[in-house]
């Protein structure tokens, strides 16, 4: 059978290699070429899904090396490409694999954490979907406990005279003087059954009340003792060929049919209790089989992994001590970009089209130092520039997380109306770019400690203010920063 598109259609199927490079501009300021790069990458991949099936597995991803200072935009760029198509997306540092034999992760969980994340992400979604479903059954549970059916009318049917099965063709022949006992009397019976449907009647219109009176949010501080299910969920401890690996395995599905499921009786709100039963039959209502299903599809045609601090783990066995076995991980990871199959506690995953942006800032290696075969597995470089003052300035106000906006939201919550001016933020931009250039280049972090640095005052002070408005000008900046300003060694400061 042919199969053109998988099934669930990611975004980047409608998104032009231009739109997704505007999209990024939202929160990333300059790199356009990275952005051009896995923009066109991203839309390879859709393009790719489109083919026959003969066609899909011929077309390989194309990987991407950034190269680049930290603090750049690097992780940034891959962590917004995915956010925005929406795709199962993991980062992980190359430099905590180690070879084959050495004690430290297999690299083979890279992907089996990806699955995980798939996995969540799609039950989620499910949990959306089975939302208005669960809710009613929370709703019924907890009026349950709040108001539990007597146990006089459990258990009983709605109509006994059906129990009354009496056949009029039978002739008893009775003499009318004759005191004989019947083994049941009627009329009594029928009775207590117009009695119980009463009942039965009241305790319906009580609960009706009672559920306008739950929705209305009338209990959410009354306590409620309910039967939840066990959660633990032991981890062990498994040797495998790859090394020590952590699996969550779950002893209760493996022996369901050996040991009766767990529960545990607690006394909580009702609005905690509503949490709780909506999760359990959010579960209930959700096809697991077809979560996984679609998970695993994910990961295999829109996973992306970005494999940070590439440049740690380029080098020859020429060397000794603890780069020996920089070599080993290289190859380790060299079949997992390839395109292999890997065992995870879902199923098996095919990496084949799992795209893999890697990254580092190659100060003292450069790409070509990577074995041959994996540099063959990434075919497009490209340089990330360092930042200016320019750069900084447009970062502190353009993006929708900027950090002016950030500071001033926070200081909002404390009833205080704060205005950073122009040339304060000129004065920002311009120290962090010396700090850069006279310390150590982290790029766009050392926004985030000079911010810090400046509003740490204001912000222990805040909740004492009298005055509720505040200026944030060049002079503030330098009276607040004055020792950073005059002090020419200006590695002393943590900054």
């Amino acid at each position: 059978m042919e199969k053109k598109t998988v099934e669930n259609k990611s975004l980047a199927d409608s998104l032009t290699p231009r739109q997704i490079v505007e999209e990024l501009d939202k929160y990333i300021i300059g790199q356009f070429e990275a952005k051009r790069s896995v923009a066109i990458a991203l839309r390879n991949r859709a393009r790719r899904q489109m083919l026959a099936d003969d066609m899909q597995d011929e077309v390989a991803p194309k990987n991407i090396i950034m190269i680049g200072s930290t603090g750049v935009g690097k992780t940034e760029i891959a962590r917004r490409l995915a956010r925005l198509v929406d795709a199962p997306f993991i980062k992980v540092e190359a430099s905590k694999y180690t070879e084959i034999g050495y004690v430290g992760r297999d690299v083979e969980s890279m992907i089996r954490d990806l699955t995980e994340i798939s996995v969540s992400r799609v039950k989620a979604e499910q949990t959306v979907v089975v939302e208005e479903k669960a809710l009613e059954s929370t709703e019924e549970r907890l009026l349950d406990c709040l108001f539990p059916m007597p146990r006089a009318l459990k258990n009983q049917p709605t109509d006994n005279t059906d129990d009354f099965d009496i056949d009029e063709d039978i002739d008893l022949d009775i003499d009318e003087d004759e005191d004989i006992e019947l083994p049941f009397d009627i009329e009594v019976n029928v009775k207590q059954n117009e009695a119980l449907e009463e009942q039965r009647e009241r305790h319906k219109k009580t609960r009706e009340k009672l559920r306008k009176r739950l929705k209305d949010g009338e209990f959410e501080d009354n306590e409620v003792e309910i039967n939840m299910k066990s959660r633990s969920m032991p981890f062990v401890e498994i040797f495998s060929p790859g090394g020590i690996e952590e699996m969550d395995i779950n002893f209760k599905d493996m022996f369901s049919n050996i040991l009766p499921n767990q529960t545990k009786k607690r006394r909580v709100k009702v609005s905690e209790a509503r949490q709780i039963l909506m999760q359990e039959e959010a579960e209930k209502l959700i096809d697991m089989d077809a979560v996984i299903s679609d998970a695993i599809e994910r990961v295999e045609n829109t996973g992306i992994v970005f494999l940070d601090e590439i440049d740690k783990i380029a080098g020859r066995e020429s060397r000794q001590g603890p780069d020996v076995s920089r070599e080993g991980v290289q190859r380790d990871i060299l079949p997992i970009i390839e395109g292999s199959t890997i065992a995870t506690k879902y199923g098996s995953v095919r990496t084949h089209h799992v795209l893999f942006i890697a990254a580092g800032a190659f100060h003292v290696s450069n790409p070509s130092d990577l074995i041959p075969e994996l540099q063959g597995r990434f075919p497009i470089r490209v340089e990330l520039k360092s930042l200016n003052k320019s750069d900084f300035k447009s970062i502190l106000t353009e993006p929708k997380n900027a950090l002016v906006k950030q500071y001033t939201a926070l200081l909002k919550t404390e009833g205080i109306k704060a205005k950073i001016t122009d040339d304060a933020i000129d004065e920002i931009a311009s120290l962090a770019f010396q700090v850069n250039e006279s310390v150590e280049d982290i790029g766009a972090r050392r926004l985030h400690t000079i911010m810090e640095k400046l509003f740490e005052n204001l912000f222990f002070d805040a909740p004492d203010l009298e005055k509720k408005s505040v200026t944030v000008d060049a002079d503030y900046v330098l009276g607040e920063l004055a020792e950073i300003v005059k002090d020419q060694d200006l590695s002393r400061y943590i900054l």
